[in-house]
């Protein structure tokens, strides 16, 4: 398995989730919900041959979000590499410059200009905003309310070996040795747990996995959402349209 996020960058997303979100008109965060049964086969979508996780994670947001609207959108690894290259430079015939992506620079490109899907059509979102690195009470009202959150991981060694082994990722006794940066979406609970999609199927996270190791996270906003003017109870999407007249670089 590959993975392929760049290191976090304080502060890189200036929008910050908490600044919308109003706790005392939220709706009640359930227990269990998710996304996660929403597509039979995620697919790997490259991400076990090079380092382009941010961008098969998008794909995997973006599947999800159709699935939701009753839409079938579909991807495959040539579209999900496209822009993997047209982002980081990189290319397949040289391994050297598979170097993974900065997911504030990966968000900005996909509100800007999109992910492509297999069938050439472009898919943005229309803003996003961070979230407090390691929050579970954050994490699970983003996924609830709009589908998916993608966070990024600083990954432990035992990581890959929890994942084939079907066990959750969980924190274990010492000091784990830490083997690169990883993007995944978060897309569910259950259990007790954290759904997230990674390596083509459905992988669960404990609270404490987050908080340990979660270096990163940034909620996207659909372009239907703000166009329309429709916001989830509970989120003030006019304070955020107006913030965002307001910053040039986002």
């Amino acid at each position: 398995m590959k993975l392929g996020k760049l290191p976090a960058r304080i502060n890189a997303t200036q929008l910050k989730l908490g600044t919308y979100l109003d706790s005392a008109v939220l709706p009640k965060i359930p227990v269990e919900f998710g996304h996660e049964r929403a597509i039979a086969d995620y697919q790997m979508l490259g991400n076990d041959e090079v380092g382009d996780c941010v961008w098969a994670g998008a794909a995997h947001e973006t599947m999800i979000w159709g699935r939701e609207a009753n839409t079938t959108i579909e991807f495959n690894t040539e579209a999900v590499e496209s822009d993997y290259s047209a982002v980081t430079g990189y290319n397949p015939a040289d391994p050297s410059t598979d170097q993974g992506t900065d997911m504030q620079v990966a968000a900005s490109y996909r509100r800007r200009i999109g992910v492509v899907d297999s069938a050439g059509n472009r898919h943005r979102v229309g803003a996003y905003v961070a979230l407090t690195p390691g929050n579970p009470d954050e994490l699970a009202a983003a996924a609830y309310i709009f589908g998916a959150v993608g966070i990024g991981l600083r990954v432990p060694a035992y990581a890959e070996d929890e994942f084939n082994a079907g066990k959750p990722w969980d924190v274990r006794h010492g000091n784990a040795t830490i083997v690169g940066g990883h993007y995944v979406p978060v897309v569910g609970r259950r259990a007790g747990n954290f759904c997230v999609v990674t390596w083509g199927r459905v992988q669960e996270m404990t609270t404490a996995f987050y908080r340990r190791y979660c270096d990163e996270a940034l909620c996207y906003l659909s372009t239907e959402m703000l166009t329309s003017g429709v916001s989830p109870e509970g989120f003030n999407l006019a304070q955020l349209q107006a913030d965002l007249r307001t910053f040039t670089r986002r």
